[in-house]
């Protein structure tokens, strides 16, 4: 399992965002950007949440560019057979 954590700034003017995760909890931030954004007292606007969303979707990508799940493929006969 990777333990690390993954750190994502936004510096707006005097204000300062930053998001620390694991990769456990991608989903989680991905709704607190949600949340940020739809909060009319913060100046996190939707914009803000796309692009730092993209660039948690592109860490994961990263992360595990061939498969979505850990499962074995039909072709991973040794896996089956071992």
């Amino acid at each position: 399992m990777n333990e690390d954590i993954n750190v994502l700034a936004l510096v707006k003017g005097d204000e300062r965002y930053v998001f620390l995760y694991d990769d456990s909890s991608r989903a989680e931030t991905l709704r607190v950007l949600g949340r940020y954004a739809s909060n009319p007292e913060l100046s996190f606007s939707w914009y803000d949440a796309a692009v730092l969303s993209q660039k948690i979707r592109q860490e994961t990508k990263k992360v595990c560019p061939t498969r979505r799940f850990n499962i074995p493929l039909a072709t991973d006969k040794d896996e089956f057979f071992g």
